[in-house]
């Protein structure tokens, strides 16, 4: 029976993306190949408990949450990762996936909303993005960029420009915490009048560095 290494499971608000503010369901794998270096879930790069995908939807079952965000660490650096998404997809949660676009998300359940947080230069990791990916994306998925200084915001713009990214997917610009001013990101974003949704870190605002 496969197993995954969770590092915890629990309820909170949606933070970003498409459903942020909605109570959700949080399963966070244990383990990164990457090191990015304004990473806020440190503490899930090891330790955890090894789980059965049935005593995880078991757990997910009791927090009563219509929608499901399997996070990380990295969580397809886990092999049993795709079984355990198609899984709470046939349990007709409405799910997403969170992963560094650094490893294949082609074989992921198209059922599966998937944010693929291009690194930027800032990150430390931008040579470990799998550019192919991109051939993969639907109008289901999201991409995210952290901005940590005008530099990546550039590189960011040029990508999205290069390979039209608006034209795929939802495409998202989050100042990194404590790195880059938000209010300056946004008001580069209405300069160019970018196809783009700004957004902040939802659970940040509300509990500062505590997970969700």
């Amino acid at each position: 029976m496969p197993q995954l290494r969770i590092t915890e499971i629990f309820l909170s608000l949606q933070g970003e993306g498409r459903h942020a503010g909605c109570p959700s369901a949080f399963i966070r794998l244990t383990g990164c190949p990457l090191r990015c270096h304004y990473c806020d879930t440190r503490y899930a790069f090891s330790g955890g408990e090894w789980c059965s995908v049935e005593v995880i939807l078991q757990q997910v079952d009791k927090l009563k949450a219509e929608h499901v965000c399997v996070t990380g660490g990295e969580p397809l650096a886990q092999q049993a990762c795709n079984e355990l998404l198609t899984r709470l997809c046939d349990a007709a949660y409405r799910v997403s996936l969170e992963t560094s676009g650094a490893l294949d998300i082609s074989k992921v359940d198209s059922r599966v909303m998937r944010v693929v947080d291009l690194k930027t230069p800032g990150s430390g990791e931008m040579e470990r993005n799998l550019m192919s990916n991109l051939e993969y994306l639907t109008a289901n998925d999201q991409v995210k960029f952290v901005i940590t200084s005008r530099a990546d915001y550039e590189w960011s713009r040029d990508l999205l420009q290069r390979y039209q990214l608006t034209d795929k997917c939802e495409v998202l610009f989050s100042p990194a915490q404590e790195e880059q001013n938000a209010t300056e990101l946004a008001e580069w974003l209405v300069e160019d009048r970018l196809q783009a949704r700004f957004q902040l870190q939802l659970h940040k605002l509300l509990w500062g560095d505590q997970p969700g």
